[in-house]
């Protein structure tokens, strides 16, 4: 199959020079000049007048800088199926806790828990994900594996809402403080969250509205639970190191 055809105009004469280039060398060596190309010299008559291109040659025939290649649809659309399937898993996670829960008992406890978050404007959705977080049911890198499955208790988490709004936290407050750590409502009231609160007022003297602008920038600081000193004890996400 012909796959490139050149054709030229107004060629020079048929000359020593024309030919291979074994032959080329030949007569140069017995001129005893240089060898110098046709196409570089100024006297040079040779010109491409036109270039056909089979479309079906080999792919190496067409290595231009220009190429563009295109990405099959099936691809683009095993990628945009894999985006929605993420995006229906994260709902689920939270969507379906409700489902996890199955005795009666358990599920008017959850429902009453969630209950007390009304007066912060979350969506069902958002509840369930606070509440699951916090407790278990939807994976948090916070606790690491160390979190089981435990429903939610009223007493245990009105008091720790009630303490947070002692710490001079609006409800608007505690929305922006649950919402970027929903996992305070699973630390211990005592162990945690009091305690820690004193160490910041004793050790670093932050309190009334200097502790209430580090809560909001780093709520975290209520659930620390162990101080590595240097030592890493592969706790790093409760570990008085990172504040």
């Amino acid at each position: 199959m012909e796959s490139l055809k050149f054709g030229y105009l107004a060629m020079s004469p048929p000359s020593p020079l024309s030919g291979s280039f074994s032959s080329r060398l030949l007569y140069s060596g017995m001129l005893g000049k240089p060898l110098t190309s046709p196409l570089l010299t100024s006297d040079s008559t040779a010109q491409f007048c036109c270039c056909k291109v089979d479309l079906t040659a080999p792919a190496s025939l067409f290595l231009q800088s220009n190429v563009s290649f295109r990405v099959p649809s099936s691809v683009t659309k095993a990628a945009w199926a894999s985006n929605v399937s993420a995006k229906k898993w994260k709902i689920s996670s939270t969507a379906q806790v409700e489902d996890i829960i199955t005795s009666d008992e358990d599920r008017s406890m959850w429902e009453a828990c969630r209950e007390s978050l009304s007066p912060y404007n979350f969506s069902v959705e958002e509840q369930n994900k606070i509440l699951g977080k916090a407790f278990g049911f939807v994976h948090s890198p916070y606790w690491g594996e160390e979190r089981k499955k435990e429903v939610p208790k009223l007493e245990t988490v009105n008091g720790i809402l009630e303490y947070l709004r002692s710490l001079s936290l609006s409800d608007d407050d505690l929305c922006k403080l649950l919402k970027k750590f929903p996992e305070v409502l699973g630390c211990n009231l005592e162990e945690e969250l009091k305690t820690n609160v004193q160490i910041l007022e004793r050790d670093w003297d932050i309190k009334g509205k200097t502790l209430r602008k580090l809560l909001l920038r780093n709520p975290k600081v209520l659930g620390y639970n162990i101080d590595c000193k240097g030592d890493c004890k592969a706790q790093c996400t409760r570990c008085w190191v990172r504040f």
